[in-house]
């Protein structure tokens, strides 16, 4: 019943006074569109449902595509809570470049692994939940909590060294200005990626791959 009383998607007075700003309002798309389609958030699969942002991947109907920030992020700390669907795979996305010449978001921003905890990535050490999706293994072994329960991820950015948080340990750290950054990239998947983790500035994205997710209690704070 006390987390059911908790309020959310409101910033307290002590956070106003260290910089906190909401990127959801809990109530509209506000700061929100589809990448690289400006005009059709309101026919896409991302909606408020019940106080969260939510992911209606299931429904046919409604137009495809990852949520972007209106404004782009350079050093910050980002917190939000979020929950997948039973075997559930997703994603958020930092550093991404919005252009036409970039189909999508994973072309260019280096990806916050969301995974439920019955789907088989689960066991792969490169796609772990918290992770460096393809980069780089936990650097902590955590699990997530499974669909119906919340995980609190904080993702933090600064001079282009960025950490990776998952339920309070500590999943990934990288400076995205190194040789060994390049080097790994080099040696996966984004190798054919020319312009893949190399900005240290840009517009934070919300996946939209096959399956549901909801998101809260986005909180932003620049540094």
């Amino acid at each position: 019943m006390a987390i059911e009383s908790q309020v959310h998607n409101q910033l307290l007075d002590i956070e106003k006074e260290q910089g906190w700003s909401l990127l959801f309002d809990g109530e509209t798309l506000k700061g929100w569109h589809l990448y690289n389609n400006s005009d059709s958030t309101q026919l896409s699969a991302w909606e408020v449902r019940d106080g969260a942002l939510f992911c209606n991947a299931t429904d046919e109907t409604r137009v495809f595509g990852d949520l972007v920030t209106d404004r782009e992020y350079e050093n910050y700390e980002l917190v939000f809570d979020w929950q997948m669907a039973l075997r559930g795979n997703g994603g958020v996305f930092i550093n991404v470049q919005e252009s036409p010449e970039y189909t999508a978001t994973y072309k260019t921003g280096p990806e916050y692994q969301l995974l439920e905890p019955a789907h088989m990535d689960t066991k792969t050490p490169l796609k772990r939940p918290g992770c460096l999706w393809g980069l780089s293994p936990q650097l902590n072994q955590v699990e997530a909590n499974p669909t119906g329960q919340w995980n609190t991820t904080k993702i933090v950015q600064k001079n282009g060294e960025i950490e990776f948080y998952l339920n309070g340990k500590l999943t990934a750290k990288e400076d995205l200005t190194s040789n060994e950054w390049r080097e790994k990239i080099a040696g996966s998947n984004f190798k054919d990626s020319p312009a893949f983790g190399k900005a240290t500035k840009g517009k934070i994205a919300l996946q939209n791959w096959y399956f549901e997710a909801w998101f809260r209690n986005m909180k932003i704070r620049e540094l």
